[in-house]
């Protein structure tokens, strides 16, 4: 079962990492251009740290399917970060998206109430015409070594689906360099899912050696012209599938010995 019921829980010992919300817009020239300082001043009593960096783009490909066919290098773009106190929450800006991000995530209800605000600023701000895409992404790694469950195998905490080969009996963990699943599919109604699930090493294993399971999902809504007013019921959506998709990876061992609490 790849979705299992939105059931939903507090854990004592969560294994989420990372919780991202992206928004995509039409570009708009004027971020970039000078810096953001009205956006600044706007969110600055939340994220008063402030720094900007160029990301490279990659190269675009130019006149394809023809004997013209090249790729083009594009300018860099500027990256406004706008950071937390504490560091644990961030803003990022570009000229094409808006997103939230969190190291401590609570609650549903916390991050959207979050989202809502930087999003109203921005729109106040900005003004997109609307949005292009909405992005939900959930990174969650789980530690055996932090759940006192390190004599157990992941076939004993994860789901079958979830960790392919390594399910099967004669399929020795220890012996396995590399196991891991990668799925795109759609969700109907122009959602979508890019799912990675598998042992791996956080940081390439550089400050922590214990290998964890990692389970990232990125749920998506794209279209030509997303509303504003949909954002909403949109990230309600991703989120319930976010949901789901944890209740339905994790076993109840697993899920025990994280501590659970049910929310609502």
């Amino acid at each position: 079962m790849l979705f299992s019921d939105n059931s939903r829980y507090s854990y004592v010992n969560s294994p989420l990492i990372e919780v991202i919300c992206q928004l995509r817009f039409p570009t708009i020239l004027s971020i970039g251009s000078t810096d953001p300082a009205q956006f600044q001043e706007a969110v600055r009593e939340e994220f008063p740290r402030y720094a900007a960096r160029q990301e490279q783009q990659p190269p675009k490909l130019v006149n394809p399917n023809t004997p013209q066919a090249k790729l083009e290098p594009q300018p860099p773009i500027t990256n406004y970060n706008f950071i937390s106190t504490d560091g644990l929450w961030k803003v990022n800006l570009t000229k094409d998206f808006v997103a939230l991000s969190t190291l401590r995530y609570t609650t549903w209800e916390d991050f959207a109430q979050k989202l809502d605000k930087v999003l109203a600023l921005f729109i106040q701000i900005y003004q997109p015409a609307f949005f292009e895409r909405l992005g939900l992404r959930y990174v969650n790694a789980f530690s055996r070594n932090r759940l006192g469950l390190q004599e157990e195998l992941w076939d004993d905490l994860i789901n079958a689906p979830f960790i392919g080969v390594l399910s099967e009996p004669d399929v020795d963990e220890k012996l396995t360099g590399k196991c891991a699943l990668d799925v795109e599919m759609s969700l109907g109604e122009n959602r979508r899912m890019k799912l990675h699930a598998g042992p791996g090493l956080l940081g390439g294993g550089k400050q922590d050696p214990e290998p964890k399971f990692i389970l990232d999902g990125d749920f998506s809504v794209a279209g030509k012209q997303l509303p504003a007013q949909s954002i909403a019921g949109d990230l309600d959506a991703l989120h319930d599938y976010a949901v789901r998709l944890f209740n339905a990876a994790v076993t109840r061992e697993l899920h025990d010995a994280m501590g659970p609490t049910p929310i609502g």
